[in-house]
């Protein structure tokens, strides 16, 4: 999402690196550039206006222009003013002390509530929880339905019945998760529109109901300035407790991400990051503006490579690299637990300095090659996955024309499996690595 704004902010900070020591006036250009890419990145108008005020009377101080590197404390400067706007911490749900605990998602049609409200419920069973959702739209056609069998996906139970009253179906599914043994019962509500007051007036009621649930506002990133307006509706008539953005996945240009926060006053809790049902993470202020600024998010990257990784399976992974064990079913694996991380263009932006690596082509970063991988290894026999150097040239024509492929990616398949292997191998036993001429370990 925050790509062209990560490019221009970036060309910006070289450009007065390139200046050897900064003026004054070089630093008032340069945030003269910033402040234009973030009214291109759709942010708030007077959002903008005070983020780059507070850089620019720092910036200017006597001890960061006469300093040695000038431009890099600048950059840490519009670093810590972008957690700072995003929300410095991140602000996890409280549901603490005896249930049933209720969460209402309110926000426009078409914002993500429903999907929203399958994936809080995985996310919270992953926290140890029993959610249960709670289908209070009864104005969308098949929105109930709709709900039903995301809910059947997600292997969680939602409690619809026959009134047409949301307030009513509210309270009865609180009354239904008491009796069932449910400790958080999330209200997917309809979708109405901020200045239509008789749908306000039913969500406010429906709060009411509940008794101080946590009302979180779903808020679609890509929908960019509206957001704000949208926000600050809800944020007058609802006790907000905070935010959920959707599709940051998505190629808006970000503007309600860095907006929405500093105008309801309430935090971006959690983050729609994809289409599957387990995309939804909370939200790290700091971490987003490593990203933002080009510096990689390596802490994220960690979790997600524990989340996809089986530990008691990596440690009989790491038996068998000590013992030379390593084979194609192994590296096949291993392939598979990337992309259980996420989309590989994601998990490449969250590593530093990746951009400097050169240009890389769309298909490179292509889940279908992981797919072509696949088809490659799956065309192996047994016997040639399990000891690849027996792969002659007759084997490997077999297996290109067996999978769809030239003999040429077999080959690449191949040299990929040699390098992880050794790679691995030299990590398992705990000795130094070198790539590219620089030693690590």
């Amino acid at each position: 999402m925050f790509e062209t704004l990560t490019e221009k902010l970036q060309k910006v900070f070289k450009r007065m690196s390139g200046s050897g020591k900064l003026r004054p006036k070089d630093v008032r250009e340069g945030l003269k550039e910033v402040r234009l890419a973030l009214l291109e990145a759709d942010v708030n108008y007077q959002v903008v206006k005070d983020f780059v005020q507070e850089i620019q009377q720092e910036a200017l101080g006597e001890e960061i222009l006469s300093g040695l590197n000038p431009t890099q404390q600048i950059v840490d400067i519009v670093h810590s003013k972008l957690i700072r706007l995003l929300g410095e911490e991140p602000a996890p749900l409280h549901l603490e002390g005896a249930g049933p605990h209720t969460i209402l998602l309110a926000g426009l049609q078409g914002s993500g509530k429903t999907t929203t409200a399958a994936k809080l419920a995985v996310r919270l069973r992953r926290e140890g929880h029993r959610p249960m959702l709670c289908a209070a739209d009864v104005y969308r056609p098949a929105a109930i339905q709709q709900l039903q069998q995301i809910g059947q996906q997600a292997g969680v139970e939602v409690y619809a019945d026959d009134s047409t009253d949301p307030v009513a179906i509210a309270s009865n599914a609180l009354h239904y998760a008491r009796a069932k043994g449910y400790d958080v019962v999330i209200v997917d509500t309809a979708g109405r529109l901020q200045i239509d007051q008789q749908m306000m007036d039913e969500i406010a009621a429906m709060e009411q109901e509940l008794d101080q649930p946590a009302t979180l506002l779903v808020i679609d990133a890509m929908t960019g300035q509206e957001a704000v307006n949208v926000a600050k509706e809800f944020g007058d008539r609802l006790n907000l407790d905070g935010l959920i953005l959707t599709k940051l996945d998505g190629d808006a240009r970000g503007g309600a991400a860095l907006s929405a926060r500093a105008v309801t006053g309430k935090p971006i809790m959690l983050v729609g990051i994809g289409e599957k049902i387990e995309a939804l993470d909370v939200f790290h202020p700091d971490r987003m503006a490593q990203r933002i600024l080009g510096m990689g998010d390596v802490l994220t990257l960690v979790e997600k490579a524990h989340e996809a990784v089986d530990e008691e399976r990596a440690r009989e992974m790491q038996k068998r690299l000590l013992s030379s064990q390593f084979d194609m079913n192994d590296f096949l694996e291993q392939l598979r637990s990337v992309r259980k991380m996420g989309p590989l263009e994601q998990i490449l932006k969250m590593i530093p300095g990746a951009d400097k690596l050169g240009p890389i082509a769309p298909d490179e970063l292509d889940d279908k090659e992981l797919d072509r991988l696949e088809a490659i290894i799956f065309s192996m026999t047994r016997e040639e996955r399990g000891d690849p150097s027996i792969l002659n040239g007759s084997r490997r024509r077999r297996i290109a024309a067996g999978s769809g492929a030239t003999v040429q990616d077999v080959n690449i398949v191949i040299k990929q499996y040699k390098q992880l292997s050794k790679m691995m191998s030299t990590i398992a036993k705990g000795g130094p690595l070198n790539i590219g001429g620089l030693r690590l370990g």
